[in-house]
């Protein structure tokens, strides 16, 4: 059997750094009020004229480079992404043509915040399959560009970001992605949108007035979502491998919210301090989150040859799932 390995990874944050204090106008003493419910301290905003692609090919060459790899040597882009530049084309031809990966095919997978592992999924099972050798798999968002500045309740949660993977064949049962793990549930999809973004509403003066051309979240039953599939995605894994939560060495889970983790930590008695975060500084970058924590914890030396790490997503759509993967 094919097992693919994670040969390189990259990562692009932007320079512009906003902390909480920037919301005062929404709420009074806003560092105390966001970082008490949250975790947050600080996160990053891409520049007017900064585009998900941008941040994405960033990414994309550092993971290249980690990778020691040309971009002609890419069979394929996976661009994980619920901000791209347009509606059409997708964000990932335009990264391809940004790094002159001119024998690859590239395209976009929606997922919302699960968008990277989805896309990790994707190439995992391209480079199971055979036919392709070196794929690469991009989280990336600019929710800045979608956020309603006079919800209190969403718009300092978020965080812009872009971080890369890529795969190849080569591993085995003691390097590569051991076991995967992806579902949705579309009865939630009312949960987390965008009303007024395409077809079904299109842009109008009237969606513009409305503020529906933003960014909208349902709070209360997306933490309860989140706090019952987080610990499913870790005992399936778990499951799935023969194994205990505690025989792994890290989690990455996406960096929605600190409270979810006290939660889960406490529910499933793995200790707080090997979820690896990066929620204060960064806040949630929806698909770059996971994907942004990986390549830090691989490059400053956190995450070692031989550790075992369950790396999941959740989202909107409803989306959830996880990755198995030994270093």
């Amino acid at each position: 059997m094919i097992i693919s390995k994670i040969i390189g990874s990259g990562s692009c944050l932007p320079d512009r750094v906003i902390p909480n204090s920037h919301f005062d106008y929404l709420v009074e003493n806003a560092d105390e009020w966001i970082f008490s419910r949250t975790g947050i301290r600080e996160r990053r905003f891409a520049h007017a004229d900064q585009a998900t692609s941008d941040l994405a090919t960033i990414a994309a060459k550092n993971a290249l480079q980690a990778a020691g790899i040309s971009a002609e040597e890419l069979d394929c882009i996976v661009v994980g992404t619920s901000t791209p530049d347009m509606s059409l084309p997708s964000t990932a031809c335009i990264v391809q043509e940004n790094i002159a990966a001119k024998n690859a095919f590239a395209f976009d997978v929606n997922a919302v915040c699960s968008s990277f592992v989805y896309a990790l999924e994707i190439a995992d099972n391209f480079i199971k399959c055979g036919k392709y050798k070196t794929v690469m798999a991009i989280g990336a968002d600019t929710y800045s560009k979608i956020l309603d500045f006079n919800d209190k309740n969403s718009c300092p949660l978020f965080g812009d970001g872009a971080g890369a993977a890529i795969l190849s064949s080569g591993g085995d049962d003691k390097i590569g992605i051991q076991h995967t793990y992806m579902r949705s549930d579309g009865k939630g999809w009312p949960l987390i949108q965008v009303p007024s973004s395409g077809s079904r509403k299109p842009v109008t003066p009237e969606s513009i007035e409305a503020r529906e051309i933003y960014f909208q979240m349902a709070g209360k039953p997306v933490y309860i979502f989140a706090t019952e599939v987080i610990p499913e995605i870790i005992n399936t894994l778990c499951t799935k491998a023969g194994i205990t939560p505690a025989d792994l060495d890290y989690i990455i889970p996406h960096q929605a919210n600190v409270r979810m983790i006290d939660f889960i930590s406490k529910k499933s008695n793995f200790p707080k301090e090997r979820f690896l975060l990066n929620l204060d500084r960064c806040g949630n970058t929806s698909a770059a989150s996971v994907a942004l924590v990986l390549d830090e914890n691989l490059r400053n030396g956190t995450i070692k040859p031989g550790n075992l790490v369950l790396a999941m997503g959740f989202g909107g759509g409803l989306t959830w799932g996880g990755l198995l993967i030994r270093f």
